[in-house]
């Protein structure tokens, strides 16, 4: 893969597969407004660049996916706030043995789509494009993912017509200068994150997207899975906007070394 910038490196953990890019902090300077199109909607990107996630391991805020002490506490400063998991008994005993077992099992490093809300912490560059109809998200990494957001008014596919899939089925609308999307149809298996927190077919995603300046984008969404978690629960943070940057091709599946390294820890063995 080609390099981009100093913001490009190797990273050796086992959340983000193969080469993966660390995306730039979102400017605490000065920025210029938020660009509009003619209808005077927000500008989501539409091909002037990329919107960079950063990593962020855990959602929640409390450091879980990442065994080095430093990174683990500076990544909760990446989240808007640190949340209590409604976790279900299950769900939380599962979260558990990944967390302690090096998230060996993570589908994304064996090449899988990252599903969501994990697309928007994944550090891969990704592009929005606003049609008449909806909105089209190109994502670099996690098996050079594409999604639509209808934004045309139509429903959710109901019964058997709803067929779960990775990144779900997803419709939006606008409230004010947010992009509101709903996500269902979400198969089993992605996580939530680097961590491991876990989902059922029966996950309800809600995503607000925001773009508060020129260059920075603020992503929030809704966890609501009845059978993973007692309540829904809320997590957010600021991804970068990086002008001209455009997406690579990616092919996770070739030369994946991933796979040799996702040993985990042997019953009783400490991470070293």
């Amino acid at each position: 893969m080609r390099k981009r910038s100093s913001w490009f490196a190797c990273i050796v953990v086992v959340s983000v597969p193969l080469c993966a890019q660390i995306g730039p902090p979102p400017s605490q300077g000065a920025s210029k407004p938020t660009p509009r199109l003619a209808d005077g909607r927000p500008d989501l990107g539409n091909a002037g660049g990329s919107w960079f996630p950063r990593i962020v391991d855990d959602i929640s805020g409390n450091g879980g996916g990442e065994k080095d002490e430093k990174t683990r506490a500076r990544q909760k400063t990446w989240v808007d706030k640190r949340v209590d998991v409604p976790f279900q008994p299950w769900a939380k005993e599962l979260y558990e043995k990944r967390d302690a077992n090096l998230s060996k099992e993570d589908p994304e490093g064996k090449c899988l789509p990252p599903g969501i809300p994990r697309m928007m912490n994944t550090p891969f560059p990704m592009q929005m494009y606003q049609l008449p109809d909806r909105i089209l998200q190109v994502y670099e990494g996690g098996a050079h993912m594409w999604r639509v957001i209808y934004m045309d008014g139509r429903a959710h596919p109901k019964g058997e017509q709803l067929n779960p899939t990775y990144l779900g089925h997803a419709v939006g609308h606008w409230d004010g200068d947010t992009l509101v999307v709903d996500v269902v149809g979400f198969n089993d298996r992605t996580w939530l994150d680097a961590a491991g927190h876990p989902h059922t077919e029966q996950l309800h995603v809600i995503e607000r997207y925001t773009r508060i300046n020129q260059d920075v984008l603020h992503y929030e969404a809704t966890i609501d899975d009845p059978g993973a978690y007692t309540a829904p629960w809320t997590v957010g943070w600021q991804v970068a906007w990086q002008a001209g940057m455009e997406p690579l091709e990616y092919v996770c599946q070739e030369n994946n070394a991933d796979l040799n390294h996702l040993i985990g820890l042997k019953p009783g063995e400490k991470h070293p």
